[in-house]
């Protein structure tokens, strides 16, 4: 099961995925490769229209097991799951 600071890190990363990227901090806990294999998945399950930092986590919570294996894997590596 994934906690709420993981969602949190994710709905970050999906947001910050944006045109504006560059000029936003992504946390420490966002690896490259945390990045690369759960930001499609969190865009796909968790991003539609008009997105918002607490839809998109509240979304990341409740559909965690949607995600594919290779971002659970990064999610455990982490450390940030429970």
């Amino acid at each position: 099961m994934m906690n709420r600071t993981t969602a949190a890190i994710l709905a970050t990363l999906t947001l910050a995925g944006g045109s504006q990227a560059e000029e936003f901090q992504l946390p420490p806990q966002i690896t490259p490769a945390l990045k690369a294999a759960c930001e499609g998945d969190v865009r796909r399950v968790c991003v539609g229209e008009n997105p918002t930092y607490a839809k998109v986590k509240s979304c990341v919570l409740a559909n965690y097991t949607q995600f594919g294996k290779r971002c659970k894997l990064q999610i455990a590596l982490a450390g940030l799951g429970r």
